[in-house]
């Protein structure tokens, strides 16, 4: 596994044990302690994923991901002593992969950033999409990984690609959140509410009238058609 991982992180002791764990793990890691630095070194150099601490002196975590979440496609993980409900959904919604609260246990991180790992290789939810998709006038490339709605471009976070991806492959069938953690972030770690969370960002960047993505109350989640959606209206 020759992995690269970039771990910010201002608190020297955090970086040598979860350097020390992930290099076990097979992976390489670049630790750095600030923003700024994380910053710059992302603006040269591609990474596989990203670990950044959210309250650092100067830049901050959240900052980090902000500035570059557009142009960097890899899972961001956020390592935090702000556990609160609000500090989770404000990082994923950011566009972070995974919220991590301090204190954490080694090996569970591990086995998070082996599990992000493991399904940003298979780059696309259980069946692979093997061409476009266009359903009503959102469409969907999984080569160049570009999402528009009427033509326009809208920038999503990895994990909500590859929700929507999934989404799209099943349009007409009612998905458990359950079901969608399982298959879109493949691993049994991490909290199930991701899922609510990053469709709440979905529906805030594309589909702000609900028009496509649909909460089937009790059973999960929907993608439909524009001719699907008005027939729900009409209680067909």
């Amino acid at each position: 596994m020759n992995e690269s991982i970039l771990l910010v992180d201002d608190d020297s002791a955090i970086l040598e044990l979860v350097t020390d764990v992930l290099t076990e793990s097979g992976l390489n890691v670049t630790a750095l302690s600030s923003g700024e630095e994380a910053l710059d070194r992302l603006s040269k150099e591609r990474f596989d994923l990203v670990i950044l601490d959210i309250m650092m002196g100067g830049i901050s975590g959240l900052e980090v991901c902000q500035q570059v979440r557009s142009s960097v496609s890899c899972p961001i993980l956020f390592l935090s002593a702000k556990n609160e409900i609000q500090d989770i959904v404000t990082g994923l919604g950011l566009g972070a992969d995974d919220y991590i609260t301090k204190p954490f246990a080694l090996e569970e991180l591990a086995a998070r950033v082996l599990a992000h790992l493991r399904r940003q290789a298979r780059s696309a939810p259980e069946e692979a999409v093997r061409g476009p998709i266009r359903i009503g006038d959102i469409s969907l490339d999984p080569d160049s990984r570009v999402v528009t709605r009427d033509g326009v471009p809208v920038s999503l976070s990895t994990r909500e690609f590859d929700l929507l991806a999934y989404l799209m492959l099943h349009a007409g069938e009612t998905v458990s959140r359950e079901k969608l953690f399982h298959e879109v972030w493949g691993t049994d770690y991490g909290d199930v509410g991701a899922v609510a969370i990053n469709i709440k960002n979905l529906r805030s960047k594309l589909d702000p009238d609900w028009i496509y993505i649909k909460t089937i109350w009790g059973s999960g989640y929907r993608f439909v058609t524009r001719s699907g959606y008005a027939e729900e209206q009409e209680g067909i």
